[in-house]
């Protein structure tokens, strides 16, 4: 299983990440396998601890991929990784060890502690959609545009039937690089 999340990290200085990211499930803990080369990777590597947050607050899914990164965060005590003020929950992790690989090494981490800040009030179609537009804008130089164009049509009727004024700001936000990526290529 892979659980969407906005997973908060620190660089050697304290500075705090955020990146949208699927964790993955391994028995009671969870795997952080991000790309090569990225911020968090880097991250990781300096500071062997991330907070996961849960949020069904789509907007900072796409604020992260599209230059709007800033988001309150909350200190967790002695943990080095701040939270997000946002989230429903969070979990602190700690990595025990690390699977090299040339792409995506996978920090599998232990789960220190989980809270629960807020209750979950359900979803709609169009936060799963949002998501879902997320994960494409995350890889558009590794995806053809075909296949980008189809997904796209799909999520817009999701986001077209249920947003709410939250869903229909992130989906634009991620739209606008979409445009921007391949306009980019067709100059």
């Amino acid at each position: 299983m892979i659980r969407e999340t906005i997973v908060a990290t620190v660089d050697a200085s304290g500075q705090s990440h955020l990146a949208p990211l699927g964790l993955i499930q391994d028995g009671e803990g969870w795997i952080i396998a991000p790309f090569h080369p990225s911020k968090t990777l880097d991250n990781l590597r300096a500071v062997p601890f991330a907070t996961a947050n849960y949020t069904d607050d789509v907007r900072i899914f796409a604020g992260c991929l599209t230059g709007r990164s800033t988001w309150p965060l909350i200190q967790a005590g002695d943990f080095p990784v701040s939270r997000l003020a946002a989230a429903l929950a969070h979990a602190r992790l700690a990595v025990l060890h690390v699977e090299e690989h040339d792409q995506r090494p996978r920090f599998h981490c232990k789960v220190l502690h989980l809270a629960q800040h807020q209750p979950f009030e359900g979803m709609n179609r169009a936060k799963a959609a949002v998501v879902e537009l997320a994960i494409l804008a995350s890889r558009l130089s590794m995806l053809p545009r075909d296949k980008v164009e189809a997904e796209i049509a799909y999520i817009r009727i999701a986001v077209e039937k249920t947003a709410g004024p939250e869903e229909l700001e992130a989906f634009g936000w991620l739209m606008e690089k979409v445009e921007g990526f391949y306009k980019g290529i067709q100059s």
